[in-house]
């Protein structure tokens, strides 16, 4: 038992969920069962094996179940238990990493912007860690002039919810919480960094951002004396199953996570409409699960996307299912985004070196709360940003393989790093920012989130978008426009995070 959080024979199954395409005769897809808000779960274990199925964990706060079966009709005689209104298979249901932007990237430019200097210069704005002269994105939100005042609290605990993080790096071991991090992609918390160890990348990165120690290697984090949990949902292919989603927020919730990091989407769905009843059950759950992390303090902070898509008004979705093959379907309002568009979480656009917002990210006047630098290769190459990117921890084991050559850096010491851009990026500064936050004020949830919505300088719509013509809506393809005042806009919501102001 995980506090409230009841997972069902917890030490063994956690070695058995594992290996449970070998060990569960005949198991072959994952589902959800979502049961009726606050009704019992205790009799699901017989109502799963009766419908033939083997129940994988219990998730009672939240009356979610999550069971496995190769009985064909298993959804069906679930749909039919007293108490049950949903009930779906995940497997073929994925979530993606927020990569948009590398794709779109890649079509337009390749690989062919300006590498940054192979030298770079020590203590830009106060931070001093040997490549911190690449850091523009830190010296842009007063990284350095904050942390004059405070780096942090080691007490403040920062899930990143994410392809786990590789707590070998010289730049993030002193500040990963080992007994916090949990690898959840089965859909059971298997409890350990090793379990959690990033096979994939992206987690290590969001995860520098976060919390990267000022310790002279490298670079340096927004918050470098806060505690960091990875929290793996994401498998090595950047999927997230919706089972590992609400996994992670359930633990986060158990487990003294102040603030969450939420560089994905959840679902293959990237809109989730309420009359879909498969896509409705999965909406359900994690929604469920994030509101039940929120009453317990956390604070939800998670990405915009990656589609240049105005989310307040959306019209097509050409992305879903990201999974398979995608098919244009027309949406409204009654579909959204997870987990950026569930009430509370703090949405983030991603901004440049010339602090526009990114030709990528997704923007909406009811969904974007702040903006951070999360780069951009294409309007905003500047002197500082040469290649416009956002430079990062990165596995030093997966470098070569993962980091295209003209992004990698690699530091004195041999650790590795490596530039990315994206929304991904963003959400992760905001997070930092959250985390001092908290350090200095001791706040969580509601009133954390609205001091990080007041610690920001405002940016005004831009009188002349034509530079945004050329990146149009991934869904649909409509302009990119700005609505809004100075003070709350479809582009940068309150404004662009300030870490100055944060801890002033």
């Amino acid at each position: 038992m995980l506090g409230a959080v009841a997972v069902v024979a917890a030490a063994a199954l956690a070695t058995a969920v594992a290996s449970s395409d070998a060990s569960a005769a005949g198991a072959t897809s994952t589902y959800l069962v979502v049961y009726k808000d606050k009704t019992s779960t205790s009799g699901a274990g017989r109502a799963v094996s009766a419908a033939g199925g083997q129940l994988v964990a219990t998730y009672a706060p939240i009356s979610v179940v999550v069971a496995r079966s190769s009985s064909p009709d298993f959804a069906v005689r679930m749909r039919a238990v007293k108490g049950v209104e949903g009930a779906v298979a995940t497997t073929r249901f994925a979530s993606a990493i927020d990569g948009g932007a590398v794709g779109a990237d890649a079509s337009a430019t390749g690989d062919t912007t300006t590498d940054a200097p192979s030298v770079p210069a020590n203590g830009v704005a106060g931070l001093n860690d040997s490549l911190s002269g690449l850091q523009w994105d830190m010296t842009q939100i007063k990284v350095g002039e904050a942390h004059a005042v405070s780096t942090g609290s080691p007490s403040v605990l920062v899930g990143d919810i994410d392809t786990g993080l590789d707590y070998t790096h010289p730049d993030l071991a002193p500040n990963v919480d080992a007994a916090a991090s949990v690898n959840c992609v089965s859909g059971v918390p298997v409890a350990g960094v090793v379990a959690a160890m990033d096979d994939n990348g992206h987690g290590t990165h969001t995860a520098g951002t976060i919390a990267a120690a000022a310790n002279g290697i490298g670079i340096v984090g927004v918050a470098p004396s806060v505690k960091i949990a990875g929290i793996k949902a994401g498998n090595a292919d950047g999927f997230f199953f919706p089972e590992a989603v609400v996994c992670s927020f359930m633990w986060a919730a158990e487990h003294g996570v102040d603030v969450t990091n939420n560089s994905y989407f959840a679902d293959p769905w990237l809109f989730n409409c309420r009359n879909d009843a498969e896509q409705r059950a999965i909406w359900t759950a994690e929604r469920r699960a994030i509101k039940y992390a929120q009453s317990k303090g956390v604070l939800v902070v998670a990405a915009e996307g990656n589609q240049a898509d105005d989310l307040s008004h959306p019209t097509f979705d050409a992305t879903s299912p990201d999974n398979t093959t995608p098919v244009l379907r027309a949406i409204s309002n009654a579909c959204a985004v997870v987990p950026t568009e569930v009430p509370g979480v703090v949405g983030v656009s991603a901004t440049g070196n010339k602090q526009m917002k990114s030709f990528y990210s997704s923007y909406g006047i009811s969904e974007v709360d702040v903006a951070a630098p999360g780069g951009d290769s294409i309007l905003q190459q500047t002197a500082a940003a040469p290649n416009g990117r956002v430079l990062s921890t990165w596995p030093a084991s997966l470098l070569a393989s993962t980091c295209l050559p003209a992004r990698r850096v690699i530091d004195a010491s041999g650790a590795a790093y490596c530039y990315q851009q994206g929304t991904s990026m963003a959400s992760p500064h905001a997070a930092g920012v959250a985390a001092l936050i908290a350090s200095v004020t001791g706040k969580t949830g509601g009133a954390l989130s609205a001091a990080l919505q007041d610690a920001v300088n405002p940016i005004p719509c831009p009188t002349d978008v034509s530079a945004y013509a050329f990146f149009p809506a991934l869904d649909g393809g409509a302009p990119q426009t700005c609505e809004g005042t100075l003070t709350q806009n479809s582009w940068f919501g309150a404004g662009e995070i300030d870490a100055l102001k944060a801890v002033g």
